[in-house]
This record gives C-alpha cells, structure tokens and sequence, in this order.
C-alpha cells in the first residue's frame, strides 16, 4: 500500500520536473520568453520569476530523491 503511493508520488513529481525544465531559460528561452521580456532584461539577471522557479525545481528535485530513495529501501 506504502509502496504503492510512493510510486505514485515519484511519478507524479517526475512529471512535474520535467515540465519545470523544461520552463527553465536555456542560451534563449525559457520563461521569460515565453512571458514577453526582451533579451536585455534578459542580461541584467533573472527575474523574480525565474528565481522561484529556481525554489520550485530544487523542492521537487530533493522530494524526488528523497522518494526514489525510500522506494529502493523498501524493495531491498
């Protein structure tokens, strides 16, 4: 049952990191691009957009680890 719902977590949150690199600015996109700000807003530093997106993908990195972790211990 445990197991179960940790797949399901670790899926889900799979998903959601995939997306949110996806929303990450590369050498010319990403999410201030998408949101209309010109390239020299661009080199003046990240926006506060793109910082909490920052905050968001390091959350779902370490709750994926954190779960992928969990789901090995408990099949070993």
């Amino acid at each position: 049952m445990l197991t179960d719902a940790l797949v399901v977590i670790d899926m889900l949150v799979a998903l959601g990191l995939i997306v949110l690199v996806l929303l990450h600015s590369g050498r010319g996109g990403g999410l201030s691009d998408m949101f209309g700000a010109s390239t020299g807003s661009a080199a003046a530093g990240s926006t506060v957009a793109e910082r909490n997106l920052d905050r968001i993908t390091v959350v779902f990195v370490l709750v994926f680890a954190f779960v992928t972790v969990a789901l090995s211990l408990r099949w070993s």
